[in-house]
């Protein structure tokens, strides 16, 4: 078609002027160079050569093979000089092999530059046939003057375009002595695995609630996040040494700077004396890096101090540090004075609002606006003040609660069947299940209330009387506890009648509360199970303090009475039913067999 529409030369000739380049290094090998007679590309149709014979498949494929093999050992021979060029820099053999066989870019590279010169007819006249591929490779590699170092920064995780940006700053240190600072380096940063990726998920915890200016050490910071975070596994992968630690390097290049045993051991050793411990280091490096550039005296003992006044103390600073390192960044602290003015506007007494920002230190990252914004939607449920106070200290998180999700929570509430006065007071009680996932938490739970048959008309009881059901671990602490009761004779059906009638029993501690108390039912009252299912409220009761006083008392009157006769009652109404009826005849403390009750 082509053909038909343009008149296309079949002969023509372009005389190529003779370029002018800078002299080359010192290489033993020159340029040639020679004019070139070829059809322009766009004047080609390659319909118009289709007369021509064409190369049978099998020979592209023979050729193809041919290809790949002198490919392979060209770069076999560039990885034998990189390797060469290592050890002169001080490398081990054993090191140098394995830098060369993990820097492929670099070896390409040179295979690239020296195929270049081959194609320009570049060798000198008379060299060229005493001279090896390894040996140009060799001479190639030399003569670029890094001396390993390239190689061995992509062998670490950098890509070659920031290997050179990198190499700049390090051009006074050896190579050996750069590879044993990368070790010690990495075993400081990732010093254990982090198989849940519980760092990633603190890192984007942190970015999701970021909400005031930033200062330049937190946008190197949130960059080096973004670096990890378009990869495969994202942030979950910030634990791994492989996948982060070039990353790493390349957003603070002056890491591989710092002197090992005058700036970097003395930071561990600091940071150990806070409290920041074993493998809780690398949360603070990984997640605040700029730490490391730090110095301990001016610049992070001053910043931790500022947290005095909120009460915090050596143990508190270094739980704070794990929890969210941001907070001795320039931004963070001062927006630390700016929530603590908030709030003393707000009038929350200041022992809520410190215990609030201890346990939950993230608080700090929120702008005040943000914060006004919560603290109004929790004034319209008359959470002020003092109130207001004992929600933050209890469940901090919910201040960085987004509105529409917390009116989420209020509106799955009301469907229940409880009003606005009732939603307020499970808010004061249990604030955390306002910061819950509707989906993954609250109706999950109602889904373990349904198994254990709590009907929907019994859920508005249970839930009041033990909102905290909500919070409560299902396999950890519901199911465990259930089957316990289960294996003690109770049916499904008595659990069922005891939760509906007294529900906080789910929070009761099995080996705390639960088994011994049945077990002093049993074996010491000798009273049947089915009294504990009349009155489940027997197990709220202190077995030292009401539960065993009481028993003896009644048994040294040798009066049977229920469960809730004997402890319902209180202590005048107690004292005028069984301790005047006929006099004192018998000492109520407990027979000598069980005076280790």
């Amino acid at each position: 078609m082509f053909s038909r529409l343009l008149q296309i030369p079949r002969n023509f000739t372009t005389q190529s002027p003779t370029p002018t380049f800078l002299p080359l290094p010192n290489f033993p090998f020159h340029l040639k160079f020679f004019s070139h007679k070829f059809p322009s590309i766009s004047h080609l149709s390659l319909s118009f050569y289709s007369h021509l014979p064409q190369a049978s498949p099998s020979r592209n494929q023979q050729q193809k093979g041919e290809d790949e093999g002198e490919d392979e050992e060209e770069e076999a021979q560039a990885r034998a000089a990189v390797s060469g060029i290592l050890r002169e820099s001080g490398v081990s053999e054993e090191e140098s092999v394995e830098i060369a066989s993990k820097s492929p870019k670099y070896v390409k590279m040179l295979v690239d530059g020296v195929r270049d010169l081959e194609e320009w007819n570049s060798w000198r006249k008379g060299d060229e046939e005493d001279v090896s591929f390894e040996e140009k490779m060799y001479c190639l590699a030399r003569e670029k003057g890094d001396y390993g170092r390239l190689a061995f920064l992509e062998s670490i995780g950098l890509s070659l375009s920031s290997a050179l940006s990198v190499a700049r700053y390090l051009s006074s240190e050896s190579l050996p002595g750069l590879i044993e600072k990368v070790k010690f380096v990495k075993e400081m940063f990732f010093s254990s695995e982090d198989s849940e990726g519980f760092l990633g998920k603190n890192a984007r915890r942190m970015m999701m609630l970021l909400s005031i200016p930033i200062d330049e050490d937190l946008q190197q910071i949130l960059s080096f996040f973004e670096k990890i975070e378009a990869r495969r596994g994202g942030l979950g992968m910030l634990c791994s040494k492989d996948a982060s630690f070039g990353y790493l390097v390349e957003s603070f290049p002056r890491l591989l700077l710092l002197s090992v045993e005058s700036h970097l051991k003395p930071m561990m050793k600091f940071l150990e004396d806070v409290g920041v411990e074993g493998g809780s280091m690398r949360k603070v490096l990984l997640l605040y890096p700029p730490i490391i550039f730090y110095e301990i005296d001016k610049d992070i003992k001053p910043r931790l101090r500022a947290f005095k006044k909120i009460g915090a103390v050596e143990k508190d600073l270094g739980r704070m540090l794990v929890k969210y390192p941001w907070i001795i960044s320039t931004s963070i602290q001062e927006n630390y004075e700016n929530i603590l003015s908030f709030f003393d506007g707000e009038k929350v007494p200041k022992s809520s609002v410190d215990s609030a920002i201890k346990s939950w230190p993230h608080l700090l990252g929120c702008s005040t606006l943000k914060l006004k914004v919560m603290v109004e939607q929790l004034g319209e449920f008359d959470v002020r003040n003092k109130k207001l106070g004992q929600v933050i200290a209890t469940s901090p998180q919910l201040l960085l609660q987004k509105p529409n999700e917390f009116l989420e929570v209020v509106s799955f509430l009301e469907e229940l069947g409880f009003d606005r006065e009732t939603v307020g007071r499970i808010l004061c009680r249990c604030p955390e299940i306002f910061a819950a996932n509707i989906e993954k938490t609250l109706k999950k739970k109602l889904e373990f209330l349904s198994s254990i048959g709590i009907s929907d008309d019994h859920l508005p009881r249970v839930i009041r009387k033990y909102p905290e059901i909500f919070v409560s671990d299902i396999n950890g602490t519901l199911l465990p506890r259930t089957k316990y009761l289960r294996r003690t004779g109770l049916s499904k059906r008595d659990i069922a009648f005891m939760i509906r009638r007294f529900s906080p029993l789910l929070g009761y501690s099995v080996e705390e509360v639960l088994r011994p108390k049945l077990e002093f039912l049993v074996q010491t009252m000798e009273k049947p199970l089915k009294e504990v299912v009349e009155y489940p409220r027997y197990f709220s009761y202190s077995l030292e303090k009401k539960i065993k006083p009481r028993f003896w008392v009644i048994k040294g009157r040798n009066v049977d009475c229920s469960l809730k006769d004997m402890l319902a009652k209180n202590d005048e109404e107690f004292a005028a039913d069984f301790m005047d009826v006929g006099g004192m005849t018998t000492d109520p403390s407990p027979p000598t067999s069980h005076s280790h009750y």
